[in-house]
């Protein structure tokens, strides 16, 4: 199975073909997946659990999960693009990014479409290739073009409802991981197997 996702209705309508909806999502899911180039983050609340705590110097603390930056590194190696888009300047989630390997973060952003615009045409990417998480208002400009959209499970309902599929674990706890082996077990780059025995194996 390719990754931990919950499909939506989009995902999940029996066809023609007559077989199970659940296989049928599966697959369709694999497909869409396996075309994915370019990944873009927000970072509140998908990158981060959304708490945003700041002292009495006005100096800003996010919390990010080890598990979501190993699953970008391991993307970034396979070849897809990773990059941030905030709608918030964040010290912070630039210096997260840049020891993850990210070189291109947006933050500041107001409307994340134009952004969004402007990548398409620089990297010559089409519908299909793009993947997005997101999981709050700001965020359904990008939901409205990108191939794939994702929402983390404690999205607002508006995005929830506007994406194809939501994670299972919450934003700043593994939902950015999820996405990230979806994307490479899709590819069939994820080596990884566990046995009927519960063992681990590998592939190299």
């Amino acid at each position: 199975m390719a990754g931990h996702v919950r499909k939506v209705d989009s995902f999940g309508k029996k066809g023609h073909s007559g077989c199970r909806p659940e296989l049928r999502g599966m697959e369709m899911t694999r497909k869409a997946f396996a075309k994915v180039k370019l990944l873009i983050l927000d970072v509140d609340g998908v990158l981060t659990d959304g708490r945003i705590i700041i002292n009495d110097r006005g100096e800003e603390t996010k919390h990010f999960n080890a598990k979501d930056g190993h699953g970008l590194r391991m993307l970034m190696q396979a070849g897809v693009e990773v990059v941030l888009i905030s709608g918030r300047s964040s010290g912070a989630a630039e210096f997260r990014a840049s020891d993850l390997g990210i070189s291109e973060v947006h933050t500041g952003v107001r409307d994340k479409s134009l952004v969004f615009a402007a990548l398409v045409q620089r990297k010559k990417l089409g519908k299909t290739e793009i993947c997005c998480i997101g999981d709050d208002l700001p965020d359904l400009p990008l939901f409205e073009h990108a191939g794939i959209a994702v929402a983390v499970a404690d999205a607002v309902p508006e995005i929830r409802a506007a994406a194809a599929l939501t994670t299972k674990s919450k934003g700043g706890k593994g939902a950015v991981r999820e996405i990230c082996e979806t994307i490479l077990k899709s590819k069939g780059l994820w080596p990884y197997s566990i046995g009927r025995d519960g063992r681990l194996g590998f592939t190299p």
